[in-house]
Formats: C-alpha cells, structure tokens, sequence
C-alpha cells in the first residue's frame, strides 16, 4: 500500500536514496527531477542539477533544503548529490533492511559471505540478485560433488582418445574458467557462489580455504602449480544446518573464519504472499494467502519442528494457475495440492496422523479451518 505523501517528512540535512530522471520543466534551473522516494511519493518533487547524476540510476542524496510553495507550484526539496547507489536489490525478492545493509557493506569490502537458512528460503536467489545489482558474472557452483580437495577446480574423468584407448584427463570447472577469464581480462568481474558447501567431504574444502583468505591462492591441478586468485573476484558459499539435514558435515570455525556469515530465513506472510501474486497473476489472491498461511503454520510449529520451502508454495500457485485446477464453484482445489505439495515433502502419508506428513497436514487442517 502507498502512503500518502503528506506523511513523509522531510528534514533539512537527511539523507536518502532517490532515482532522478530530466527534468521536463525547461526553464528549470536544475536539470534533475525526482518524485517518489522509495516506493513513496514524495511530498514534494525533488531537484538536483548535479551532472554526476545517472539518470535512471539509484543515487545517494542530501537535503539542502526545503523550498516553501509559491504561487504557482507546491515548492520543492533541493538536495546535493552524494554518489550512486552501486548496489540495489530489485523488488522479485524480499530481503530485510538491516539484511540488505549487511550485504552491502560486506560485498564493497570485498569479503566472503556465507549465507545460513533452511531449504528454499531463497539462497540461491539472492545471490542471483546480488550480481546482477554488482554487475557481476555469475558463476554458480554446486560443491555436493567435491569428493577432492582439487574438485573445486578440476576433476578426473575417463575418456577415450583418438585411437579409442581409454585415457584419464583433467576437466576444467566453471570456477576454474572464471579465474582463467578474471586473469586475462581485469575488467571482468565475477561473482562464484558455492551452494551446498556443507555437502562436499570435509577434509575436500581444505582445497578451496587459502583461496578464501588473505593468501587468495589454489592449486591447479592442470598446471601442478598455485593459482592467485585476483581482486576482480567475489565469493558466496551457502549452507543448510541442522540435524534434520542428512549428507552434509560441520563447517569448522577455521573454515568458518573465512566468511563472514549471515542467517537467512522464510521471508514475512505478507511479502511470500506480494512475491506469488506477482509471479501468478492468473491464480485468485485469496487462494495464495491461504497458501501462505498454511505454509506459515507448518514452517511456526515448534512441536513439528520441521522446513518447509519456499518451492512448496510456489509448487501450488503453478498448479493453481493451471485450467486443470481453476476453481469452479463449490470446489476449493487447495487442500488437495497442498495434501501433495507440502504433506508430500515429508515421510509417511497425509492420512497417517502418526507420521510427519500427517501431523503436517492436521497442522494445516488447523491453520485453515478445514
């Protein structure tokens, strides 16, 4: 919901970010326009006429001061340019403020991050999104299938040469050509996110360490030789912890010591539920809230105890926008699919109350009223 633009007040020497574009207003002194700060209107249009501003582009400002109306306008707010704001999430995923801020700062100093949450809280997506808003080239690496420490750059592979005679070769990875290009072309920067870095062997993530610390080195088993590892590089490993999630193993403090890490969790009921209706305009909004609420119910219930991803909810709204489950009158398709989709993802069977699944489904029996 927009606020009315009379409740935002705005102080002399405050400090906000704001996206200018020209000025329609040819006889205007300044050459910059903005209205709306944030996803709020500003109670007055903003002006700047400082050239340094990119037009479309998110930039850092500061009051100078409030101009009162006059005869013919409403006034205005002047302010001075501060800088551009180099790194900005866009509104297809929910990230909390103090979160984003987090991130922000981290990723200008250059240091690792290792983001910590359950399944399907949106890892993997954030670190999409935080390329994307760098600039950087993404390069998605899955560690589930580093059994040695020199995976993470090559592996072993069997392969017959030209006379068909079995041979044993050097496979490059995506993070090894990464370096390779970072290396022949400084002005190329990348972003090498390592998902499910608890799955790989523990003893195997020795092999990427030096790497992530001041040393910025790995050996490359091509060449039997360290490879540096250059500035124009950035790196994102994700984890899931807990004892519900088997085949994975502790990172340990010194490889923890690495990262500065950040805890993930399920966004809030109101933003899961602006980000589905986005993605499924198709699906009635009052079939999505009530998916989200039973979601929310399962993933709060302390005695089950239990994740639930965000893919499960997405799951339903696809079948949901589907004509094989338009809602026809009198017929309600949601507690069929979540029987399905949520109850599914967990052991046993919906109608068992004894198993997981069933407790799942009489917790969203509970949540819905059904």
């Amino acid at each position: 919901m927009v606020a009315k633009a009379a409740k935002i007040k705005i102080k002399n020497g405050e400090a906000f970010d704001v996206v200018f574009y020209a000025n329609p207003r040819k006889e205007s002194a300044y050459r910059f326009r903005a209205t709306h700060i944030g996803e709020h209107r500003a109670p007055k249009v903003i002006l700047c006429d400082d050239g340094r501003i990119q037009p479309g582009k998110l930039t850092k400002v500061r009051v100078v001061s409030v101009k009162k109306p006059a005869s013919r306008d409403r006034g205005f707010i002047e302010v001075e340019y501060l800088s551009q704001v180099r790194f900005a999430l866009d509104d297809g995923i929910y990230v909390d403020r103090m979160l984003a801020l987090k991130l922000q700062a981290l990723l200008e100093s250059g240091l690792n991050i290792l983001l910590d949450g359950p399944q399907g809280c949106g890892k993997t997506v954030l670190s999409r999104k935080i390329a994307k808003a760098l600039g950087l080239e993404y390069v998605f690496f899955n560690c589930s299938a580093v059994y040695e420490p020199t995976d993470f750059l090559a592996s072993l592979q069997v392969k017959a040469n030209d006379a068909g005679q079995a041979e044993t070769v050097w496979i490059p990875t995506d993070i090894l050509r990464a370096l390779e290009a970072a290396h022949a072309e400084p002005n190329r920067r990348f972003l090498i996110f390592l998902d499910e870095f608890n799955r790989c062997r523990e003893m195997a993530r020795n092999g990427i360490m030096p790497a992530l610390d001041s040393t910025r080195k790995m050996f490359n088993p091509l060449t039997g030789s360290s490879m540096m590892i250059p500035d124009n590089v950035l790196w994102i490993a994700a984890i899931n912890n807990g004892a519900q999630f088997t085949g994975t193993t502790s990172v340990d403090p010194a490889q923890l010591d690495r990262f500065a890490p950040l805890k993930i969790g399920y966004m809030p009921d109101q933003e899961e539920t602006r980000l589905l209706v986005r993605r499924n305009p198709s699906v009635p909004r009052a079939q999505i809230v009530k998916v989200v609420q039973a979601a929310n119910a399962v993933r709060s219930d302390d005695e089950l105890g239990v994740d639930l991803s965000m893919r499960a909810t997405e799951e339903v709204c696809t079948l949901l926008g589907h004509p094989n489950f338009m809602s026809k009158e009198g017929q309600d398709p949601v507690p069929e699919l979540l029987k399905s989709s949520f109850c599914g993802r967990f052991q046993g069977t919906w109608d068992d109350p004894t198993s997981d699944a069933g407790l799942v489904w009489q917790t969203i029996v509970r949540a819905l009223g059904l």
